[in-house]
């Protein structure tokens, strides 16, 4: 069947040389010639690689004896006018001491006086600790009771009775808090004769209770047998909390 297609030709058989299109211009920065500018500027010339050409030594720069010693920085003078300057050497002439002259102090009375006045000097207070005999202060080493010495020794502390004074309100508050209960009629107190029956209660209650759990069997291998052991410890233990909720407290209050 023939083919339609419009591009087939008998020209196309001929073969073209292959045409390469031009490059386009290659991208340059608008600052490359800024960038080269401060490079040159920051660029620091033989800082890795040493010199491109090696300079000579001169000749007259020859190594010469003691060249190579450590040589101390000569003296600077500060300048400062108050620098205290030595005396000079007192002339054997001219500063000549005076001689002959005596005193009619008596050195001997003079000294036992003094001694008499003088006030005992206090020992150091200080601590041995080893067999050689070294010693060391007492007072700063926190083994003295220095605070016995402060002013507020003894005396109860601030925060102690702000505590103090807190609880005494918030015991306060509630009083009257519970008083307009009363009023009110919501509240009652448990007299003693209900305390006394209630404990009395829960007394035989537990006691009976500690009977059943003493007639149990000595070998528990059954689950029913451990319900019940669990079951009776846990009623115990209720009744136990009960009891001593009551003995505690003083004050009970029913809500009628």
């Amino acid at each position: 069947m023939p083919s339609h297609n419009k591009d087939e030709s008998i020209y196309n058989l001929i073969p073209q040389e292959k045409v390469i299109p031009p490059k386009p211009p290659r991208y340059e920065s608008k600052f490359k010639e800024t960038a080269k500018d401060e490079l040159k500027n920051v660029k620091q010339d033989h800082r890795t690689m040493g010199y491109a050409k090696e300079p000579v030594p001169k000749p007259t720069d020859y190594l010469k004896a003691h060249q190579k010693e450590f040589k101390l920085p000569e003296p600077q003078t500060t300048g400062r006018i108050n620098e205290k300057i030595r005396p000079p050497v007192p002339d054997p002439v001219k500063d000549r001491p005076l001689l002959g002259i005596k005193t009619n102090k008596n050195f001997i009375s003079q000294n036992a006086v003094d001694t008499i006045m003088a006030v005992p000097k206090k020992p150091e207070k200080n601590l041995v600790d080893t067999r050689k005999g070294d010693k060391f202060p007492l007072d700063p080493s926190g083994l003295a009771p220095v605070y016995v010495k402060k002013k507020n020794f003894g005396s109860v502390p601030t925060y102690i009775i702000e505590r103090k004074e807190e609880t005494v309100r918030a015991k306060a508050e509630y009083e009257a808090y519970m008083e307009e209960y009363f009023k009110k009629g919501a509240l009652r107190t448990m007299t003693d004769d209900e305390r006394e029956s209630i404990l009395q209660g829960l007394k035989k209650n537990w006691d009976e209770l500690h009977h059943a759990f003493q007639s149990l069997s000595v070998v528990i291998d059954t689950i029913p047998k451990k319900m019940r052991k669990e079951k009776l410890e846990q009623d115990m233990k209720a009744l136990e909390k009960d009891i001593d909720l009551l003995q505690r407290h003083q004050f009970i209050y029913i809500a009628d």
